[in-house]
């Protein structure tokens, strides 16, 4: 089954960056779109930024303008570039592809946003 690993998160003070990466496997990684999610302690987990195999991007209001999405299908490796950071970004952050259907969590990458 597809395998997704994320890394990069890690504690940052506010107005900070981090940049997170996706590595995925056991998919054909350049076909689907793939999204960045986040999920903060007692939250649903949400969309924060989505990229199609052709490039286009879709950011969540909070995020936009601050985040940046973007994929290297010959890695199969998708990223997410947070600049801005805001206590608010605090959450666990995790990559998938929905369409048609989201695969199996990975474990995740936790972002802490704080000074």
């Amino acid at each position: 089954q597809v395998q997704l690993v994320e890394s990069g998160g890690g504690l940052v003070q506010p107005g900070g960056s981090l940049r997170l990466s996706c590595a995925a496997s056991r998919i054909s990684f350049s076909i689907y779109t793939m999204g960045w999610y986040r999920q903060a302690p007692g939250k649903q987990r949400e969309l924060v930024a989505s990229i199609t195999a052709n490039g286009r991007t879709n950011y969540a209001e909070s995020v936009k303008g601050r985040f940046t999405i973007s994929r290297d299908n010959a890695k199969n490796t998708g990223y997410l570039q947070m600049n801005s950071l805001k206590p608010e970004d605090t959450a666990g952050y995790y990559c998938n592809f929905p369409v048609p259907a989201l695969r199996p969590w990975g474990q995740g990458t936790q972002v802490t946003v704080s000074s």
